[in-house]
């Protein structure tokens, strides 16, 4: 059960050492574009490519959904970033239902772990299998794997990382299961030797804005924790006031003490675009204003009239 390419992985994986994916389930088809054009997921756009049964419920307490499932007589379900399932659901194979998510549980449950812990400033990381229960990321832990976040990394980055790691750990715990030789760990014996728990809320667009009043690692965090989506925002203000909207997918940090004001733009209006914040800057490097496309700094400015006279919206 899954749907984005993070998904696609683990299913590659299990095929390709021999288990029986009975089906998958995945997302109905959406319309998109200005023509509407019928938009499946990646999920789908893999089974269908190696010709497996596929089910699209809308309802997932639907009886031709249920009926559907019973039909299988699964074993086992295997869910990888889809939707919360029903008791009804997570309770039909006969082994169970579990679920690799990406973080060590019970840190950073939630619909977007790996873009928290970017934004938190964690240098460790990692995936873990668990069974599912009536509440989301709750559930016995499986199996974990821990993995460093580098410290340029992006959310995309780490992403991919994760995905490849994800995958081989789904085949392990699958392993694992069919030779019934698991150890499950509940989350709230954990839970008693950890003084804070982060959440992984799912992030919507208002929670992108840069706040340039907060300090450079901070920001530099931020921006790489929503690089490449749903990527960090700003606002750029003209000398006449007029606001331009613009997207940051990278910069650098630099600390340094200067006498600047807080969100001041600073640039040669040629090859650099820079903000100053409160201990230090941070330099724009790769950046999309509105109805544009992605591109670099110093290409931005050879088609942007800006100099040091604009500034940032604080937020």
């Amino acid at each position: 059960m899954g749907t984005p390419d993070f998904a696609v992985a683990p299913l590659d994986t299990l095929l390709n050492n021999g288990y029986n994916v009975c089906a998958v389930v995945t997302s109905p088809d959406k319309p998109s574009g200005r023509g509407l054009k019928q938009n499946i997921s990646a999920v789908k756009q893999y089974a269908l490519e190696k010709g497996l049964k596929i089910l699209q419920p809308t309802n997932l307490k639907s009886p031709e959904f249920i009926n559907d499932l019973q039909a299988l007589d699964p074993h086992l379900q295997i869910v990888v970033a889809f939707r919360m399932l029903p008791e009804l659901v997570w309770k039909l194979p006969s082994i169970g239902t579990f679920n690799l998510h990406a973080s060590l549980l019970p840190q950073y449950r939630g619909a977007a772990p790996i873009n928290w812990a970017i934004i938190n400033g964690e240098t460790e990381t990692g995936v873990t299998t668990f069974f599912i229960n009536e509440n989301i990321d709750t559930g016995r832990i499986i199996m974990n794997k821990r993995v460093a976040i580098n410290p340029d990394e992006t959310a995309g980055e780490l992403h991919d990382k994760l995905m490849n790691i994800g995958a081989a750990l789904v085949l392990r715990t699958v392993e694992a299961i069919a030779e019934n030789n698991i150890n499950v760990v509940e989350q709230e014996s954990i839970l008693q030797s950890i003084q804070v728990i982060k959440p992984a809320p799912k992030i919507f667009k208002d929670d992108c804005r840069i706040n340039w009043n907060d300090s450079a690692g901070k920001i530099y965090n931020f921006i790489r924790g929503l690089s490449p989506y749903p990527a960090a925002f700003t606002e750029l203000v003209s000398p006449q006031g007029i606001s331009h909207y613009l997207k940051v997918f990278a910069c650098k940090k630099e600390i340094v003490a200067h006498g600047y004001l807080t969100g001041k733009v600073i640039t040669d209006s040629k090859t650099h675009l820079s903000i100053a914040v409160t201990d230090g800057f941070i330099h724009l490097q790769e950046i999309q204003a509105s109805s544009k496309r992605k591109m670099h700094v110093s290409e931005f400015l050879r088609g942007f009239q800006m100099n040091d006279d604009w500034r940032t919206s604080l937020a």
